[in-house]
């Protein structure tokens, strides 16, 4: 069974924020990728086949698809992990999670379900998703 990674995703507000980074980031790179300071030791598990489920605002709502996880060194020579990732992003259920540092596993049972294609573009804000879900409605 697959395994994810939870991450905060910091400075974002919607999930079209997130997007116009990612459309802004791959002009003029190879890859699109986050560096982070622990490396998985499950790297086994989450490659291939897993996602970085973001939490904006203190909801998953959406997943970007896992291509690599490499180990870099940073400039102050600390051992660190590029996550590399495919450039989709993929709306989620709406599921509350709480702030944390760095970033979590995620079991694959727990991860929220994709939205139907059809109710991904259905005019509906991240705001609506979010009260939606609040009220078990999502």
């Amino acid at each position: 069974m697959t395994l994810n990674i939870l991450k905060l995703c910091v400075g974002v507000s919607e999930i079209e924020e997130l997007e116009s980074w990612v459309k802004d980031c791959k002009a003029g790179r190879d890859t699109l990728d986050h560096v982070t300071r622990m490396f998985p030791k499950r790297k086994n598990e989450i490659v291939p086949g897993g996602s970085l489920y973001w939490v904006i605002r203190g909801m998953i709502l959406c997943r970007q698809p896992i291509a690599a996880l490499e180990p870099v060194t940073g400039a102050d020579g600390i051992e660190r992990c590029r996550i590399v990732f495919k450039p989709q992003i993929i709306p989620v259920r709406p599921a509350p999670r709480r702030a944390f540092q760095g970033w979590r596993y995620l079991e694959a049972a727990d991860s929220p379900s994709d939205l139907p294609k059809m109710g991904r573009g259905a005019g509906m804000t991240d705001k609506m998703r979010r009260e939606l879900a609040e009220l078990g409605l999502l």
